[in-house]
């Protein structure tokens, strides 16, 4: 699949860059556990503190956020008005998978600015396209439905696939309260998410196989017959 990659991409530098971090990386840890251990024969009495130190100044992340919490409406109908208002729970629009079918996407990605080096040099410039799944991997699938179809999709998804809602319709689905009702966390699927993963149906399961995404979509027949957590060859 490589050779269907642009011939810069492919030459990028970023894999020697990743290479260098990695085994810089790898050199602090096993210097870090080397001072944390100590010699191997030595008391912990022997441990000393070379150079000066500072007690941590930044403030606790989850404090902040409770803080931050704590200062918000109890009931926030009130001050944003009914939940299923809120432009930001609208998901994108999918239309209905007719029947099955396996097709695969590359989500290449084109910069919209130049990311330069701290002396101003330019490493990659405005406009440089590369496929992001040739230096990372998508962890899990992604289960995406309507919410008609959320009861297929949660037989069907594994613990660690996220289910995403897409809206059909007028039918949006409220996602904070199906997580609460299913005890699952369930997410909206964004526009960028739908035309980044070329997605124009549901339900529809997106794998990542190499630097490709698999798009299993799922029609009438599958929807309604025993769900399968197969997945691509990886």
């Amino acid at each position: 699949m490589g050779d269907n990659l642009p011939g810069r991409v492919r030459r990028d530098p970023i894999l020697a860059v990743a290479a260098a971090m990695s085994i810089a990386v790898s050199v602090l840890a096993a210097a870090g556990a080397a001072a944390l251990a100590g010699p191997a024969a030595g008391p912990i009495s022997s441990r000393s503190t070379i150079g000066r130190t500072w007690p941590i100044a930044e403030p606790d992340a989850l404090a902040e956020i409770e803080a931050k919490v704590a200062t918000l409406p109890s009931d926030m109908s009130k001050a944003f008005g009914p939940r299923d208002k809120w432009t930001a729970l609208k998901a994108a629009s999918l239309g209905v998978a007719g029947t099955d079918r396996i097709r695969s996407v590359i989500p290449f990605y084109t910069l919209e600015f130049d990311i330069t080096l701290p002396d101003g040099k330019t490493l990659y410039p405005k406009g440089f396209t590369f496929n992001p799944l040739t230096y990372v991997k998508l962890p899990q699938r992604l289960v995406v439905v309507h919410p008609r179809d959320l009861s297929w999709a949660l037989r069907s998804a594994r613990a660690s696939d996220f289910i995403l809602l897409s809206a059909l319709g007028s039918q949006n689905g409220d996602a904070i309260d199906l997580s609460e009702k299913t005890g699952r966390p369930i997410y909206i699927l964004e526009e960028r998410v739908k035309q980044r993963l070329g997605l124009t149906v549901a339900p529809v399961i997106v794998e990542q196989s190499g630097t490709r995404l698999i798009l299993t979509e799922y029609g009438p027949k599958s929807r309604s017959a025993a769900p399968t957590t197969k997945g691509v060859a990886r």
